[in-house]
């Protein structure tokens, strides 16, 4: 069976002056289709980095990434961007919505964006998602009016809007209160559970990782290979 992630022998070196700060040595990470898997690690561990690198929005110093089988690390600028958009899905601390923009079109954005703008088909896939999410009844609302928890479940229904390959979380539920992040993480547990997406979740959240069903620990920019663990998510 294909990987939806093999990550190999990253490494990322940052330069600053005359000084070299090593913050990923020779990590690994492989996921199989449908796992849900927790990142974990203090702050300063390398995981924001790695998850950069992964998501094509970093070039690491060294290594190689495939991505449900193809190798993404060697693509050009202009198609590590298209690769993103239409291979990858991202759900951010900060939803990162267009304030502006209704919920049915910020969930149709990434694919009106990746062809000829918002269509019929497009329209009726973000209807789907936002009712997947349970927001049929806020499709037409500017996501300003929203409440935080319902930006990030509209920020998960436009993180699959176009059938990735891999969704990317970076510390989901960090700016939501208990009841909304209960609510997201349940709601990412579903969609992986019932329709086989892959997640990689960055966090340093004990209660977010217990929804997952395998953890792995960068420590120091290194994976602690005794911590990557198959657990038993909460239901």
């Amino acid at each position: 069976m294909t990987a939806s992630l093999d990550a190999r022998s990253i490494n990322m070196t940052f330069r600053n002056g005359d000084e070299l700060t090593r913050v990923l040595v020779d990590v690994n990470v492989t996921l199989a289709p449908g796992e849900l898997v927790a990142l974990l690690g203090a702050s300063g561990s390398g995981k924001s980095t790695l998850l950069s690198i992964v998501g094509l929005l970093l070039r690491p110093t060294a290594g190689i990434i495939t991505i449900g089988g193809e190798r993404a690390d060697i693509l050009s600028d202009a198609k590590s961007s298209r690769f993103r958009n239409t291979r990858l899905g991202f759900i951010f601390q900060f939803h990162n919505l267009l304030p502006d923009f209704t919920a049915l079109e910020n969930v149709g954005f990434p694919a009106a964006a990746a062809g000829d703008g918002m269509n019929a088909a497009i329209r009726r896939r973000a209807e789907m998602l936002l009712s997947r999410v349970g927001l049929s009844e806020r499709i037409n609302f500017p996501a300003a009016r929203l409440s935080g928890g319902q930006k990030q479940r509209v920020a998960i229904a436009r993180a699959l809007m176009n059938h990735p390959q891999l969704v990317l979380a970076d510390e989901p539920t960090g700016s939501l209160d208990r009841a909304s992040a209960d609510q997201v993480l349940a709601l990412m547990r579903e969609i992986n559970r019932e329709d086989g997406t892959t997640f990689l979740v960055c966090t340093h959240d004990e209660r977010v990782a217990s929804h997952c069903t395998r953890r792995i620990t960068l420590r120091d920019g290194r994976i602690d290979s005794a911590l990557d663990t198959q657990i038993t998510p909460e239901t």
